[in-house]
């Protein structure tokens, strides 16, 4: 009696041990997987999130510009921006916005624009930088506060290369349109955030 005991007690803790050494091995195969689909999850988006930005800012050069103040546009590719900040990171964020800056200007605009824009994206990929590290700025805050960056360093880059301070004067429309523009993205690149 006392011997089957044993070898039931024995054979109960074999069992254990074994899946001890199971659910181990499992947490770590689990592990590593997951580590490598994070890897190609976020190379998939980087290609993703740049031809997105491309056909964006295509699809926004047939939309007519606002002639009487130079520089309004809506943004779309930005969507593409806000949604990159928060799910890859700024560094990412600001590669994709690099790569399309320059192949937008070279396939569908003026590349003497891509200074314009770079000093618009460095401005807003700063200043949303600092937002997403604030707990009260949701996604519409950030987008706001980099709309309005954008349009804030284009502007200044353009003041300085003309060489001529009174086109400062269209700084207020374009914060406000910055703004506006902004709450939109935000908007999209919630829905976006959500649904993928």
């Amino acid at each position: 009696m006392e011997e089957k005991n044993k070898r039931k007690t024995e054979s109960y803790n074999d069992k254990n041990i074994n899946r001890s050494m199971d659910r181990n091995m499992d947490k770590t195969m689990n592990k590593t997987t997951h580590v490598v689909m994070t890897k190609n999850k976020k190379i998939a988006y980087r290609g993703m999130l740049t031809a997105l930005a491309m056909v964006l800012s295509y699809l926004e050069s047939f939309i007519p510009v606002f002639a009487a103040v130079p520089g309004i546009k809506i943004g779309l590719a930005n969507i593409v921006t806000v949604f990159a900040i928060v799910r890859l990171g700024i560094i990412d964020a600001a590669v994709i916005g690099l790569i399309r800056i320059v192949l937008s200007a070279l396939l569908f605009g003026n590349p003497v624009m891509i200074i314009y824009s770079l000093a618009g994206l460095a401005l807003s990929i700063a200043v949303m930088a600092l937002v997403s590290r604030l707990p009260f700025f949701g996604t519409m805050g950030m987008s706001i506060l980099g709309g309005v960056a954008h349009n804030l360093g284009q502007i200044l880059v353009a003041a300085f290369i003309v060489g001529n301070t009174s086109i400062l004067y269209y700084l207020g429309i374009l914060l406000v349109v910055g703004a506006v523009s902004g709450a939109v993205v935000g908007i999209m690149a919630g829905v976006m955030l959500r649904k993928v």
